[in-house]
């Protein structure tokens, strides 16, 4: 079974005793959310990574962090699956037929006001991708297997505008995946427990 196949398989299966963590634990937002989506870009090859960014430092919104490529869903996308492809393109220069789209992960509800859809899809490995000057400062490639594995992911808090702010954190060698991208990753390892060996 390819990895596509397997992958496909773990989104598609009904699971039981789980409940996926749902947003952040602070509603800037008010319940008020707009459709958003990231690309969760699974390389194949025998030991499957996951393509992340690192955000600019400059930027308004989440500078200096680390992401799946994506963002807010437009009026022009036709539905979620195209808001990925599109903003992975504009972020990473990935072509979007060389993505294999397998499904969609939970919605996770970032406390900013977006309702994010990971979308997943199996990508060739070692591509030759271009990131945006203005808003990627780096793409790199983390081993889905350390990504899944539950030992990694660590529950921290810290105290952030006058009350304690709960968060996942996940360190890989020097990056800290922490907030709305460690959240899905959670998430996406629950449903996908068992499909990478």
């Amino acid at each position: 079974m390819s990895l596509a196949d397997r992958l496909r398989a773990a989104l598609a299966a009904p699971l039981e005793s789980y409940v996926p963590i749902e947003g952040d634990d602070y509603d800037r937002a008010h319940g008020i959310y707009a459709p958003a989506a990231v690309l969760v870009a699974v390389t194949d090859r025998p030991e499957p990574g996951v393509l992340l960014t690192l955000r600019q430092p400059h930027l308004r919104r989440h500078a200096g962090q680390i992401a799946f490529p994506g963002g807010r869903v437009d009026p022009e996308d036709r539905d979620v699956v195209a808001a990925a492809l599109r903003e992975a393109e504009e972020e990473i220069g990935l072509a979007p037929d060389l993505v294999e789209v397998v499904g969609t992960s939970d919605i996770y509800r970032v406390g900013t006001g977006f309702a994010v859809t990971p979308v997943v899809g199996v990508v060739p490995p070692d591509l030759p991708l271009a990131p945006h000057e203005g808003e990627v400062a780096a793409v790199f490639e983390t081993p889905l297997a350390f990504l899944l594995a539950p030992g990694n992911h660590a529950r921290k808090s810290t105290k952030w505008e006058g009350r304690e702010r709960r968060f996942h954190e996940i360190m890989w060698e020097d990056r800290r995946i922490w907030g709305a991208t460690a959240g899905m990753i959670v998430n996406l390892a629950a449903r996908l427990r068992g499909a990478i060996t």
